[in-house]
């Protein structure tokens, strides 16, 4: 059985920048010009989409507008207007979800062939096992892990700068649509400029301080977790490969089979108690954002300076601002995913080095394969 030892620094900066060494290959190869290509068209789906985005919100205000003078003509004609807005939406939509996974799906490949022809260079993949711990059941690490490892960073990547993008384009909304308040509290007249948008930020900041504070445990627990399913992985595997009469001289390896499943119980356990925590500030989040927004609103729709059109439009670009700043909140499991399994193949990578000949065998300088065109 494997025993766990304390990584130290130097162990892990070591193997960030191993990781990163072999991940940032697909952007700087021969054939990074797809990488990038990818993302060039990503960047303009993502700003396409918060362009629609927008004039839905302008949408929003002028039709709750026409509803509250019940104005017939206007509603129809923003009805038919809607139904354009709403297309576009779900083609961008769709469309950027074929181009995210096909960048995933081209990253993977080219670290998984780098990680592979390393391991079976030089017939390392037999030697490892032997000479080096943290590369219990390396095919998992190939499989699983490196797929986690490419796809989080793009969906991240792409989240954060949807978020930071749509935060600057409805802080504008709330700003000219909000406008000021003025609060009436001692005998005198306090106004409060650009209200919504101070109250946005200090709602999103409250929020994201209560995921770190709560859920400041989860990376290390996904982390536990995932080394005891593979610990587990790693003594079944190693149990197959005996032979008859192995099995029948020792007992350690089915040992080894039980103490996995337990540890990995208990790792599953600690999980859940953890996303329990952290989900009791997504959710309370998820209900309170709009209830807030409409509070924050309702008192210049009663005092008749703002009309519900511009009520519904203001609500609407605050919860949009809201999740736009709460992209650690909404992320903050995936992180630690990514953290996790990233770890796990740089481990993995440190262990294929420390077994490598003395002169290096040339590694694949192009992640392509020659017959890639079938992909």
């Amino acid at each position: 059985m494997v025993v766990e030892t304390p990584e130290t620094w130097a162990e892990y900066k070591q193997r960030v920048s191993r990781f990163w060494s072999a991940a940032l290959m697909f952007w700087r190869g021969r054939r990074a010009w797809v990488a990038w290509s990818l993302c060039a068209v990503l960047a303009v789906l993502v700003l396409a989409q918060i362009g629609v985005q927008f004039l839905l919100n302008y949408w929003n205000g002028r039709f709750f507008d026409a509803l509250e003078k019940r104005d017939a003509a206007a509603l129809m004609f923003e009805a038919k207007l809607f139904v354009p807005l709403a297309v576009t939406s779900v083609v961008l939509s769709a469309t950027a979800v074929v181009v995210r996974m096909t960048t995933q799906r081209k990253w993977r490949e080219a670290m998984t062939r780098y990680v592979v022809d390393l391991w079976l260079s030089d017939n390392r993949f037999q030697r490892i096992g032997h000479v080096n711990s943290g590369s219990e059941n390396p095919e998992y690490r190939i499989a699983e892990d490196i797929r986690l490892a490419t796809d989080a960073p793009v969906d991240l990547a792409t989240a954060l700068v949807s978020s930071v993008l749509t935060a600057l384009t409805f802080f504008g909304v709330l700003w000219s649509v909000g406008g000021s308040l003025t609060v009436k509290a001692f005998g005198s007249a306090w106004t409060i400029p650009a209200y919504l948008v101070f109250a946005v930020v200090l709602y999103s900041t409250f929020f994201t301080s209560m995921m770190f504070l709560i859920g400041r445990r989860l990376p290390r627990v996904i982390e536990q977790k995932n080394q005891a399913e593979a610990r587990f992985r790693a003594a079944a595997d190693l149990l197959r490969g005996q032979t008859q009469a192995e099995l029948a001289a020792t007992y350690s390896e089915r040992r080894a089979i039980w103490v996995g499943v337990i540890a990995a119980l208990r790792r599953w356990r600690d999980l859940a108690y953890q996303l329990a925590r952290t989900t009791l500030v997504q959710q309370s989040n998820v209900l309170l954002a709009p209830v807030v927004a409409w509070l924050l609103c309702a008192p210049k729709y009663l005092d008749g300076t703002m009309s519900l059109g511009e009520l519904t439009q203001a609500a609407a670009a605050f919860v949009t601002v809201q999740g736009a700043f709460n992209w650690v909140v909404d992320n903050y499991n995936r992180l630690a995913d990514w953290r996790s399994s990233a770890h796990r193949v740089a481990t993995l990578l440190v262990a294929i080095d420390a077994v490598a000949p003395a002169a290096p065998p040339p590694g694949p300088t192009d992640p392509d394969p020659p017959d890639a065109a079938a992909t």
